[in-house]
C-alpha cells in the first residue's frame, strides 16, 4: 500500500455533543463545552498527537424537521447548546505553536465586509494558522431567525456565494499592498495610503466600495475549506476550495465525490492534486479487539435514535416518523441534488432504507466507523485511503474528548511507526504545512485574478 501522508483533523462543536446520546455516558466530559481550560487541555492533545487542525462544525439554526418542532433537539442536546467557536481559537492558539483552526462561516448570513476582517483577525492572532469553512447554510430555522421567509435556494445560495467570494478575494489580495505598512516614524507615517486600496465592488447582492479594515495577515486569505457535497456544493469547491471536509458514510460515496470535485477543478485549470480531502472517521479504539467491540457495545446503549432523526431530517429535509418504515428516499424527488440523498444513493442505489435501517446506520452520525485495536484502525485508514483517493480525515467525537485522547495515544503512535502521519511539524504558516508551498494562495487559484501585481512580484521572489 502508499505510504502516503495522512493528514489528521479532530472535528468538534462548540457545544456538549456531537454523538447523539452520548452526552449521558459518564465519561463524557462534553459539558465543560463553556471552559476555556476544556479546549487548551484539548488543543494541547492535538499538538501532542501531531494532528494538522481542529475544525469546528458549526450551525446558526435549530433542527426542528423532526416531529416538526424543536423539541428533541433541545432535549437531546443536538447541537444546541451551540456556542460561537471563533472566541476559543485565540485561546488555544495561545497554548500551541503549530495546530492549524479551521471555522465554519456562513457566506449567507455574514456579511464578507465584516468576516473578512474577523478572519484576517483570527489569522493574525494565530501567526497564520486558520481556516475557513465556506458554508452557504440550509436550515429554515437559520433563515427565519435572520429575517427570511425561509431559506434561499440552493442554486441563488451558492451563486450568491461566488459573489461572495469574489468580495473577499478582492478585499484580502487587492486592497493592501504586501508593504502598505511602513512603520516611518521619522515621517510620522504608519500606513502609506498609496498602497491601500479601493476594491470598487457592486454586484447582484453586495456592494463593497471601500477598502480592507486590517492589513495583510500571514496568509492574506486563509486556508479554504468547503463541506457541500451536493452537485452545486461540488462545484462551488472545485473552484474556491483548497480542502474539502466530506460527511460521506462509505468509501464508495467518498470516492465518486473527491473524483468528481478533482475533475470539475481541473476543468477550472486548477492542479486536482493541489485539492485535499478530508472525510469523516469516528474510531473506537481498545488496546484489544475485544475491549474496543465491548466500548462501541457501551457506547451503543447511549446513542439516542429519536436524536439521530433530528439530525438526518434536517440533513435531508425529511420528517421520518411522518416518513413510515418504507421507501424512504421515495419521498424525495428524483433531482433532489442534497448531499445526503445522494451519498445514500450511491451506497446502494436500489436499496429501500427503513427507519431501523437507518438509525443502525447513522449511530453515531454520517462517518466511517472503525473499531478496533490501534493496528486494526490503522489498517482501515490505510486501505481507506488507497481505495479512496482521500489524504486524511476528521477524527470524530463519540464521547468528548475521550474518544481523540484514546486516537491520540493508541492510534497515532502506529500511525507514526508506519511512516503514515508527521512525527514532526513543517515550519509556517497552516498553508506552508498542508502544501509545501508559499503561505499565500496558488497562482492558480482564482482569489489570485485579484491580487495587486505588488504581491505576485512578492510571491516570485520567494
Amino acid at each position: 500500500m502508499s505510504k502516503k501522508r495522512i493528514y489528521l483533523n479532530a472535528i468538534t462543536i462548540s457545544g456538549p455533543t456531537a454523538s447523539p446520546g452520548l452526552w449521558a455516558h459518564p465519561e463524557d466530559r462534553g459539558h465543560e463545552y463553556t471552559s476555556l481550560k476544556y479546549w487548551t487541555e484539548l488543543a494541547r492533545t492535538l499538538e501532542r498527537g501531531k494532528f494538522d487542525a481542529i475544525f469546528f462544525a458549526d450551525m446558526l439554526g435549530v433542527y426542528d424537521v423532526y416531529k416538526n418542532n424543536k423539541d428533541t433537539a433541545i432535549r437531546q442536546a443536538i447541537q444546541v447548546p451551540l456556542n460561537d467557536p471563533s472566541y476559543l481559537i485565540p485561546a488555544m492558539a495561545a497554548v500551541t505553536k503549530n495546530l492549524g483552526f479551521a471555522a465554519t462561516f456562513s457566506t449567507t448570513y455574514e456579511h464578507p465586509y465584516a468576516l473578512a476582517r474577523k478572519l484576517s483577525t483570527l489569522d493574525h492572532l494565530t501567526r497564520g494558522r486558520i481556516g475557513w469553512n465556506i458554508v452557504t447554510s440550509n436550515l429554515d430555522s437559520a433563515a427565519k431567525n435572520f429575517g427570511l421567509e425561509g431559506q434561499i435556494a440552493i442554486d441563488e445560495r451558492y451563486d450568491r456565494g461566488d459573489e461572495y467570494m469574489d468580495v473577499a478575494y478582492k478585499l484580502w489580495e487587492a486592497s493592501w499592498e504586501q508593504d502598505a505598512v511602513v512603520l516611518d516614524r521619522d515621517n510620522r507615517v504608519y500606513t502609506d495610503p498609496n498602497k491601500v486600496h479601493d476594491i470598487g465592488h457592486k454586484g447582484k447582492y453586495f456592494s463593497v466600495p471601500g477598502i480592507h479594515l486590517s492589513e495583510p495577515s500571514p496568509q492574506r486569505t486563509p486556508v479554504l475549506f468547503q463541506a457541500g457535497n451536493s452537485t452545486r456544493g461540488r462545484e462551488f469547491a472545485a473552484k474556491h476550495a483548497e480542502a474539502v471536509f466530506l460527511n460521506t458514510p462509505t468509501a464508495q460515496a467518498t470516492k465518486f465525490i473527491i473524483q468528481d470535485i478533482r475533475e470539475r477543478a481541473e476543468r477550472q485549470g486548477r492542479d486536482p492534486s493541489k485539492v485535499l480531502f478530508f472525510p469523516k472517521l469516528t474510531p473506537i479504539v481498545g488496546r484489544t479487539q475485544a475491549e474496543a467491540e465491548a466500548r462501541f457495545e457501551d457506547f451503543l446503549r447511549y446513542s439516542s435514535t429519536e436524536g439521530i432523526f433530528a439530525l438526518l431530517g434536517a440533513w435531508s429535509g425529511i420528517d421520518f416518523v411522518t416518513a413510515g418504515d418504507d421507501k424512504l428516499l421515495e419521498f424525495v424527488e428524483k433531482r433532489d441534488n442534497r448531499g445526503l440523498i445522494e451519498s445514500l444513493r450511491r451506497t446502494d442505489p436500489n436499496k429501500k432504507w427503513s427507519v431501523d435501517e437507518l438509525a443502525n446506520f447513522f449511530a453515531f452520525g454520517t462517518s466511517s466507523l472503525t473499531i478496533g485495536s490501534p493496528e486494526r484502525i490503522a489498517d482501515a485508514m490505510e486501505a481507506f485511503i488507497e481505495e479512496t483517493g482521500a489524504d486524511g480525515f476528521n477524527i470524530g467525537h463519540i464521547i468528548q474528548p475521550g474518544t481523540v485522547e484514546s486516537f491520540v495515544d493508541l492510534v497515532v503512535p502506529e500511525l507514526q511507526k508506519r511512516g503514515l502521519t508527521q512525527k514532526e511539524y513543517a515550519e509556517g504558516t497552516y498553508r506552508n504545512k498542508l502544501f509545501g508551498e508559499g503561505p499565500h494562495l496558488r497562482e492558480d487559484h482564482p482569489g489570485q485574478l485579484h491580487a495587486h501585481t505588488s504581491k505576485k512580484e512578492a510571491n516570485a521572489h520567494g
